[in-house]
């Protein structure tokens, strides 16, 4: 990664500098408070703005804190949830590329095309390049801005990679998923590359080293060598906890107790991740950031029940509109708050951090540049209401339409077979198939009897429209849409004035040519703008060819159109 800060300095040389070599088996090297010894606080008055630094986890249930009575330890967690503002009706989206992108645009998936699943390593797509991400927006502010982590927006052209939308340096990988130590990602048999780059070159020399570490240790690195009288912006998206569960040695055996397996691997995934937390705040102190810096924690969906995490006693799992797959872990610590050791049930959605962190810059963002995210740091510092009083969860017109949806069932102005999910106030409506709506405990025995299973088991194969009290009832145990017609055709109302301002999903086929095999084994770019604009090119000659010719290549037609469907209903069931 080519780092601006560190103009001139190899890798080799930064090992000799000693800055690899972080000794995470030692914690008294690590200040754990604003006051313990070894740690000079600057003692002058905050400058303006403030260094910025937004963690982002992976899979972490909503269960799978220690502050939400979690059998996992996360000491660094719960302290700095506990001295700053623990976010307890805070919103994200159910799968990773949807929850970054709104992080990065504060638009909902319906504004950026990006309605259905992920990104795939395959596909020749990526967040849209018309949109000013964040980094950009704070860079314009004068911010250094670094990014270390997952990526999962697309890289297909190198207009899509992280540094160029916005971010100074970027450590990390492109793809969904890849191993902790090796790096390797395979989306598919015999489909597999390395993936960790430094800027926008493959970072080969880093293999063998655990992500997580490897993340934090870029973090101190960046802060060694950056002036805290230049604002920061820190956006470290961990690849923990998501699968492979991979964790080291020593943190597996303080959970040797523990029955499951996949528990006990996720439980040691968490730790590390946590303590990596710590010596990232550790550092924030020791180079003089941490008096005038913002951190901010979030989830970027709910758990994989089926992996490990537990969002009870949260309803449904990763990848559904349950509030067990929507509803994160969220907190924000800071010295500049005003009001700090607080809960706060104030509604916030991950699009708010945007509009949010760039007032914090001094920047200015509003509802006329196109975003959905509100500026809610007044909520958070102050306590005052939340400027949020609804949020679209999503809008999906390619997921598997549910068998007994229609648009009879929803009054005539919606069609209940398509995804949905939307919140007004107190109440959530859902329609189509949100997906698997269980309650599942946390699964630290080794295996539950089937009968224990099947008592929480609540998918009804015949409904298509399910209504909430969330705030009288969060765990969505009792649906109130046959007693309140009203309040169901009133938010059906407002997903038919959203889905007017929806644009077009972009959900591409997948390119043969991203294969690693045809870029050195890794995975990374494989289109250029002359390639793009080829595409286009023909597609739009393809298209003016057929209808010329629509008799003769009815055929021809008819099977493209057939797999182009085929294809879009086989990487929806993936997820």
């Amino acid at each position: 990664m080519a780092m601006h800060a560190l103009t001139g300095f190899s890798l080799v040389s930064l090992l000799s500098f000693g800055y690899l070599s972080w000794d995470w088996a030692k914690p008294s090297l690590v200040a754990d408070g604003p006051g313990e010894a070894g740690v000079e606080q600057p003692t002058a008055a905050p400058p303006q703005p403030p260094h910025i630094i937004f963690i982002l986890t992976d899979d972490q249930g909503y269960h799978d804190v220690g502050y939400h009575g979690s059998d996992i330890e996360t000491p660094t967690l719960d302290r700095l949830a506990a001295e700053g503002v623990k976010l307890e009706n805070y919103y994200i989206q159910p799968i990773c590329t949807p929850s970054r992108s709104q992080l990065l645009t504060g638009r909902y998936q319906i504004h950026t095309g990006l309605q259905h699943s992920i990104i795939r390593p395959r596909q020749p797509n990526c967040l849209p390049l018309d949109q000013v991400t964040l980094p950009q927006k704070l860079q314009e502010a004068g911010y250094s801005t670094h990014m270390v982590g997952k990526w999962h927006l697309g890289f297909y052209r190198k207009e899509c990679l992280p540094t160029r939308r916005g971010f100074d340096t970027f450590l990390g990988s492109l793809t969904g998923n890849v191993d902790y130590y090796t790096y390797d990602n395979c989306d598919g048999p015999g489909v597999c590359g390395f993936d960790l780059h430094e800027g926008e070159s493959v970072a080969w020399g880093l293999s063998g080293q655990y992500s997580t570490m490897l993340y934090a240790q870029r973090v101190s690195h960046i802060l060694a060598s950056h002036s805290p009288r230049r604002p920061l912006f820190l956006y470290v998206a961990f690849q923990a906890v998501h699968t492979p569960l991979q964790s080291p040695r020593e943190y597996l055996y303080r959970y040797r107790g523990m029955g499951n397996v996949a528990r006990r691997k996720y439980a040691a995934m968490v730790t590390c991740m946590d303590e990596a937390v710590r010596n990232i705040t550790g550092a924030l102190k020791r180079y003089g950031f941490y008096n005038n810096s913002v951190i901010i924690f979030s989830s970027d969906n709910g758990g994989q029940t089926f992996s490990g995490g537990s969002n009870w006693p949260l309803r449904g799992r990763k990848g559904t509109y349950w509030e067990g797959g929507v509803r994160g872990l969220g907190f924000v610590h800071s010295p500049l708050l005003k009001r700090k050791r607080r809960t706060s049930r104030a509604l916030v959605h991950i699009t708010d951090w945007y509009p949010t962190l760039v007032g914090l810059a001094g920047g200015t963002a509003s509802a006329a540049d196109g975003l959905d995210g509100y500026d809610v740091w007044p909520t958070i510092s102050e306590g005052r209401a939340s400027p949020r009083t609804e949020i679209l969860h999503n809008i999906d017109p390619l997921y598997n339409h549910a068998r007994h949806g229609s648009l009879e069932a929803g009054f005539g102005i919606w069609n209940t077979a398509v995804q949905a999910a939307i919140r007004v106030g107190e109440w959530k409506l859902l329609t189509g198939d949100p997906g698997y709506g269980d309650w599942i405990p946390p699964q630290t025995l080794a295996a539950f009897p089937g009968s224990w299973w099947n008592l929480e088991r609540m998918a009804s194969a015949r409904q298509a429209v399910w209504l909430f009290n969330i705030s009288a009832d969060p765990y969505e145990r009792e649906d109130l849409a046959g007693q309140r017609p009203d309040v169901v055709r009133a938010l059906l109302a407002r997903l038919v004035d959203y889905n007017r301002t929806a644009i077009p999903v972009r959900y591409p086929a997948e390119n043969p040519r991203a294969h690693p095999d045809f870029n050195g084994g890794a995975w990374g770019p494989w289109a250029s703008d002359e390639e793009e604009e080829e595409e286009e090119e023909e597609e739009g000659r393809a298209r003016s060819f057929s209808r010329g010719r629509r008799k003769k290549k009815c055929k021809i037609c008819k099977l493209r159109s057939f797999f182009r469907k085929l294809n879009t209903r086989l990487m929806s069931q993936r997820i």
